[in-house]
């Protein structure tokens, strides 16, 4: 039973991660969903795009189940490097349209095995793994994009929030730039500090 809940755990909670992730693209221009926002070029719909890759090979391949469409071979370095961002050729609805493809696959998948089942995982150091493990890497990493995707959606018009209908929730431009304010106070302050200035991180345990 422990393993059933489990396994429904993390899948429910994968389910909700992923439709954060769709969330971040709503109501943004063409240019803004692909646009790079940090010095390595991270942008909305690139994580999108990475994630359905990610998901297709680890649901699929790692169980002998492959993804009907084709994909990248894992170690092909520059089809990693293209899955990171959308060309001009690919439009928002292809995008959007695989990676719910994908969450079907991956369901079946997550819906016919027992969480203990094996699969294998080439490119791991420890290759050999059940699906708890998938399962949690998934979630881990989609979780983590969704992070990315939180800041960078920010940076954008300033929206925040987990999902839409907490959007309308979050307070105003004036309450949250007072709040910047005073963060910006307490840093140049605590920078100014002598007992501050030098640190070399965490000292030694005995």
């Amino acid at each position: 039973m422990i393993d059933d809940f489990a396994k429904e755990y993390l899948h429910g909670d994968l389910r909700d991660v992923r439709e954060v992730m769709l969330w971040k693209l709503d109501g943004l221009s063409e240019y803004d969903v692909r646009r790079p926002l940090t010095l390595t070029g991270t942008n909305l719909l690139g994580l999108v795009k990475h994630l359905s890759m990610t998901e297709a090979r680890y649901f699929g391949d790692v169980f002998d189940r492959p993804f009907p469409e084709a994909l990248p071979r894992w170690d092909d370095a520059e089809a990693g490097d293209a899955a990171m961002w959308a060309t001009e050729h690919e439009t928002r609805e292809e995008i959007i349209d695989r990676y719910r493809r994908v969450w079907e696959h991956s369901d079946a998948t997550i819906a016919a095995l027992a969480i203990d089942s094996p699969g294998h995982v080439p490119w791991w150091p420890r290759p050999d793994v059940k699906l708890f493990n998938i399962l949690v890497h998934v979630l881990t990493e989609t979780s983590r994009h969704a992070g990315h995707a939180d800041i960078l959606r920010e940076q954008l018009d300033g929206s925040t929030g987990f999902m839409a209908e907490y959007a309308d929730a979050q307070p105003d431009a004036a309450l949250w730039e007072a709040r910047r304010a005073k963060i910006e106070r307490a840093a140049r302050a605590a920078a100014t500090k002598p007992d501050h200035a030098t640190y070399n991180g965490p000292a030694a345990r005995s």
